[in-house]
């Protein structure tokens, strides 16, 4: 790439990308008093077919402190795995995944097309990916990124999703528009890698929700060393956990509030996320160095319409 090129896509508050990466190593950067985000854009670092592209947020430091981890420690390569604020559609099944055939090609919202490969979906298997189109509109206080998809078997659609500064918080936005001929239907959601200060999970963090925490009702108990305390609405850990562990369906199926607040006692910085939703779905996922509350939204649109949702993350200081 020139020089006079990269000078112009820097400058320019409206960048398109077309299907092939450009190599630049370009990241945005929202910034205020507080808070300051980064946010890798579509085809830079991460390009693989699990986590969405839009929105890519790596890392996030409050007053100087980091609250962002990754997906795995001391990983050899940075860009295959999840990171900071990740999020993704369709965990489980992805849009039009069962009526293609061996093959054939099926969207991955947020990503492009993917070829498919064997009888289920698998989010950790790497597939041959169709890159969507997307252009970036950058303003002072944040960044939108719009996906346009190809249209294939009857589906295309249009997402846009912004990042924006506010105060001690950052919104993320998300804007949904089937122009395909088919129902989308599928799911949502932040993985949320956390790591505050990145101090290792333990004693020092504990995990809060505004409902009712259902052992009993839990779809899924990885927790091998028995590190992972579950109290009425709060998760604590008595030891640094060196195994995964795993929870899923939190509230027992309830329809409840999409709230989660992470807190630690040793660096005295917290953080919350709270959705325009009410959610049925809620999992867990950590390591020795990573906690992940991840909050699901349903996603149900129509051809010709349009569904928009909000995640809003809050940095505080703990008194």
């Amino acid at each position: 790439m020139t020089k006079t090129v990269l000078f112009l896509m820097i400058c320019l508050p409206f960048v398109s990308f077309g299907q092939h990466k450009e190599e630049t190593n370009m990241v945005h950067i929202l910034k205020n008093k507080n808070l300051e985000i980064h946010i890798d854009l579509p085809l830079e670092n991460y390009q693989l077919s699990r986590f969405d592209w839009t929105g890519k947020i790596v890392s996030v430091k409050f007053k100087g402190v980091d609250i962002a981890g990754t997906e795995r420690l001391n990983s050899d390569d940075d860009n295959s795995f999840g990171k900071g604020f990740y999020n993704e559609f369709g965990i489980e099944t992805p849009v039009g995944f069962d009526e293609c055939e061996e093959g054939d090609w099926f969207p991955k919202i947020g990503v492009g097309l993917l070829k498919k490969e064997g009888d289920s979906y698998s989010f950790s298997k790497v597939y041959e990916i169709q890159p969507a189109d997307f252009k970036l509109i950058a303003e002072t206080n944040k960044l939108i990124v719009v996906c346009k998809s190809q249209s294939f078997n009857g589906y295309s659609y249009v997402l846009k999703k912004e990042v924006k500064l506010w105060g001690n918080s950052f919104i993320i936005k998300y804007h949904l528009h089937n122009t395909g001929d088919k129902i989308i239907s599928t799911n949502e959601y932040n993985h949320n890698f956390l790591a505050i200060n990145k101090e290792l999970i333990g004693s020092d963090y504990i995990l809060k929700f505004p409902f009712q925490i259902k052992p009993e009702l839990f779809g899924a108990t990885v927790n091998p060393e028995g590190i992972v305390e579950i109290r009425d609405h709060k998760i604590t850990f008595n030891n640094t956990p060196e195994e995964q562990f795993f929870f899923s369906n939190l509230s027992g199926g309830e329809r409840v509030d999409a709230i989660w607040e992470l807190v630690n006692t040793k660096s005295k910085i917290g953080i919350s996320e709270t959705g325009s939703f009410k959610t049925n779905k809620v999992n867990l996922w950590g390591w020795k160095h990573v906690v992940s509350p991840e909050l699901f939204f349903d996603v149900n649109v129509k051809p010709g319409q349009t569904i928009e949702w909000t995640r809003m993350y809050n940095l505080f200081e703990v008194k």
